[in-house]
């Protein structure tokens, strides 16, 4: 397994985070033992001066490189996604109960349809979901949470030219939407249930990994967290290298820090505020906040208030070094996101 590396150059005095920390210790590299297992480098001028001639020397440059380079393609089972630009996936809920949307395309044709009109809309990507998962929402059995999506993405996926995913934790309903066309498994789980790490790597999908603490029905019970960006982190980084050691491929893989699963507002605002310290784990970043109840909570707004709030996290989040946007207003979205592209730094090539 590859060592976990946070580097955090924001601060006066930028520094790395590194873990196991017994392999750092074992080569003599002078730092602090940080929450009982990580090891805290600093960085100075020469940006890894200490670790120079060690067998972690490599993986602090790489993780270094990753955050001023472009972002690496999506490469996966029939799909290849550019990300030299930030892409925008629509959210299509087939669902009686999704918090925002939630029955507005529960029948096919209506979800169909509003499929149809994403893409028109500039959506890169449809992400069809037949499960709410809000918080405390409840659990849908696969054979239902199938009926429902199954026909929207045979249909889509027949009709467009853009890849559709689908939104789910289950294991036999990604099998079968693969099956029906889906070449991108979203997963909010981040791919915990048995048998979801193996197919991904079987059938070579992409997959997006998402941090969320126990079940979205419980996900909201414990938000103490040390630093949130960290631990995210770090939960992120692990998981990831169980996929690969399942037989995934790098570039199969894309990393959602889970806005509004189990965070406070703050938490959720710190998240965004410092994106760009994920960019250095070297995956594509997916962000989903449109519409969500911290964006509520800071403008006092109801859910169908929420869109300019949306359209601003999602443009901070493009600055701060998000590859996708999961967005219900995909035509206002993909403007924002255009132009906060046109505005940030420009990367260097990878």
């Amino acid at each position: 397994m590859r060592p976990f590396i946070h580097t955090v150059l924001s601060s006066s005095r930028p520094y790395a985070l590194i873990e196991p920390v017994e392999e750092a210790e074992a080569l003599g590299i002078p730092g602090a033992a940080r929450d009982g297992g990580t090891l805290r480098v600093e960085l100075g001028d020469e940006g890894g001066e200490m670790l120079r001639g060690s067998a972690l020397q490599e993986h602090l440059e790489k993780a270094l490189r990753n955050l001023r380079s472009e972002t690496r393609p999506v490469r996966a089972s029939g799909l290849s996604l550019d990300l030299s630009r930030p892409l925008t996936m629509g959210v299509l809920n087939v669902t009686p109960d999704s918090f925002s949307d939630g029955g507005e395309h529960f029948s096919a044709k209506k979800a169909i349809d509003r499929g149809l009109e994403m893409a028109e809309e500039g959506a890169d990507i449809i992400d069809v979901g037949g499960e709410s998962t809000r918080p405390c929402s409840h659990y849908v059995d696969a054979r239902t949470e199938s009926a429902r999506v199954l026909p929207v993405i045979e249909a889509l996926a027949a009709s467009l030219d853009i890849p559709v995913s689908v939104d789910t934790r289950k294991p036999a309903v990604a099998e079968k939407a693969i099956d029906a066309g889906a070449r991108m498994v979203n997963d909010v789980s981040g791919l915990r249930e048995e048998g979801m790490m193996r197919l991904v790597a079987d059938t070579g999908v992409a997959a997006v990994m998402m941090h969320m603490r126990g079940t979205p029905r419980t996900m909201q019970d414990d938000l103490s967290y040390n630093d949130v960006v960290h631990e995210v982190m770090r939960y992120l980084h692990r998981q990831r290298e169980e996929l690969l050691d399942a037989g995934a491929s790098l570039g199969q893989v894309i990393l959602d820090p889970g806005i509004g699963f189990g965070k406070s507002p703050q938490q959720n605002l710190e998240i965004v505020r410092r994106l760009q310290e994920f960019r250095c784990l070297g995956s594509p970043l997916l962000v989903g906040a449109s519409r969500k109840s911290f964006i509520g909570k800071v403008l006092g707004a109801e859910t169908e208030q929420r869109l300019e709030g949306s359209l601003a996290v999602a443009s901070v989040a493009v600055a701060n070094g998000a590859d996708v946007i999961r967005a219900h207003d995909v035509a206002e979205t993909a403007k924002a996101v255009a132009m906060a592209a046109a505005l940030r730094p420009v990367r260097e090539r990878s």
